[in-house]
C-alpha cells in the first residue's frame, strides 16, 4: 500500500524541520518546498498528486493565499485538504484564509500535537469525501425519483443515502459533500448527543470513530433516528433533515469562524451552505434544517 504524500511550504528550513520531526512517526511521504512557486511547480508536475499540503501563511516570494489560490484552480486538488499555518492570526486574516479554502488553520508555534491532530482531521475527511464520491455515481436510475422520506441509525447509513440522494442533484460532487455534512451533524450531534466540544477533544485523541460506534449501540441512543425528506418540483430539489436530538446554536455555524479555525471539527455546516446548496435554513431549536438546490439556475461548466 503506498504512503500517504503530503506536502509542506514553507520559506523558513527551520518550520519545514519542525513539520518533519513532528510527523515522522506517522506512514507519511513528505515532499517539501521552500517557497510558493516551488509549492506550485511540485502540484504541477504530471501525475503528482498530493492528499493534503501544510501551507505557510506568509511566505516572501508568492503570498500563501494566492498560492492557495492557484493550487485550488487545478482540478486535481479542489477537494485536497490545505492546512494555513500562520503567525497571522488576526480574525480578518483567518477569514481569507477560510474563504479561499484553507479550513484547518494552527498558529506558530504550535505543538507536534496540534498539527498531528489537524492532519488526521483534514485526511480523515477527505477520505470519506471521495468515497461518498465514488458512491454518487452508482444510482444513475433514481432520476425519476420525485418525492421520498428516509430513515438512516448510523453514521454508515447515513454515508450510503447521502450518495444516493447526491445522484439526483445537477452536481453530484457538491452535493454529496454538503448531504453528508448535514447528516454527520444529524446523527452524531442530534441523536447521539456529542457536543462540540466532545467531538474537538475525541479527534485530538483519536476516539471520535470509538464512541459514535459506541453509541450508536447503546441503548440510549441506539433507537434514534434521523428522518430525510426529499422532495423535486420544476425549480428546485429540497432536503429536509430531522433528528431526536434537542438542537444546538446553530446560527454560530452558519458562517466560516475565525475562533473554532484552530480545531479539527466545526466546519462542517458553513461548508455545506457555501458549497453545496443555494439556501440552508435551520428552524425551532436547531433539529431541523432544509436544504435547497436550484434547477433553474445556471452552473459552472
Amino acid at each position: 500500500m503506498s504512503k500517504t504524500r503530503i506536502l509542506a511550504v514553507d520559506d523558513d528550513p527551520v518550520n519545514l524541520d519542525i513539520i518533519l520531526e513532528s510527523l515522522r512517526d506517522l506512514d507519511f511521504e513528505i515532499r517539501l518546498a521552500h517557497g510558493g512557486r516551488e509549492a506550485l511547480a511540485c502540484v504541477e508536475e504530471s501525475g503528482a498528486r498530493f492528499e493534503a499540503v501544510i501551507l505557510d501563511r506568509m511566505m516572501p516570494d508568492l503570498d500563501g493565499l494566492e498560492v492557495l489560490a492557484r493550487i485550488k484552480e487545478n482540478p486535481r486538488y479542489r477537494d485536497v485538504p490545505v492546512v494555513m499555518q500562520t503567525a497571522a492570526a488576526a480574525p480578518e486574516q483567518v477569514a481569507a484564509g477560510l474563504r479561499a479554502g484553507a479550513y484547518y488553520y494552527l498558529t506558530k508555534p504550535y505543538s507536534p500535537t496540534a498539527l498531528r491532530a489537524i492532519v488526521g482531521a483534514a485526511l480523515e475527511s477527505a477520505c470519506w469525501r471521495r468515497d461518498l464520491s465514488s458512491r454518487a455515481l452508482e444510482f444513475g436510475a433514481l432520476q425519476f425519483l420525485n418525492a421520498a422520506t428516509f430513515f438512516v441509525r448510523t453514521l454508515t447509513e447515513s454515508a450510503e443515502l447521502s450518495a444516493l440522494l447526491a445522484s439526483l442533484c445537477p452536481d453530484p460532487g457538491s452535493a454529496h459533500l454538503g448531504l453528508n455534512e448535514l447528516l454527520i451533524n444529524a446523527v452524531e450531534h442530534g441523536n447521539l448527543g456529542i457536543s462540540y466540544a466532545e467531538k474537538t477533544q475525541l479527534l485530538k485523541d483519536d476516539g471520535w470513530l470509538a464512541e459514535v460506534m459506541r453509541r450508536e449501540l447503546s441503548p440510549e441512543y441506539k433507537h434514534r433516528r434521523v428522518r430525510v425528506d426529499f422532495e423535486r418540483s420544476p425549480g428546485a430539489m429540497t432536503f429536509t433533515i430531522s433528528d431526536e436530538g434537542h438542537g444546538f446554536e446553530w446560527s454560530r455555524f452558519l458562517d466560516f469562524e475565525p475562533s473554532r479555525a484552530y480545531d479539527p471539527n466545526g466546519r462542517g455546516i458553513a461548508l455545506a451552505r457555501a458549497r453545496a446548496f443555494d439556501e440552508l435554513t435551520y428552524s425551532g431549536r436547531g433539529n431541523v434544517v432544509r436544504a435547497a438546490i436550484s434547477l433553474t439556475r445556471d452552473r459552472p461548466a
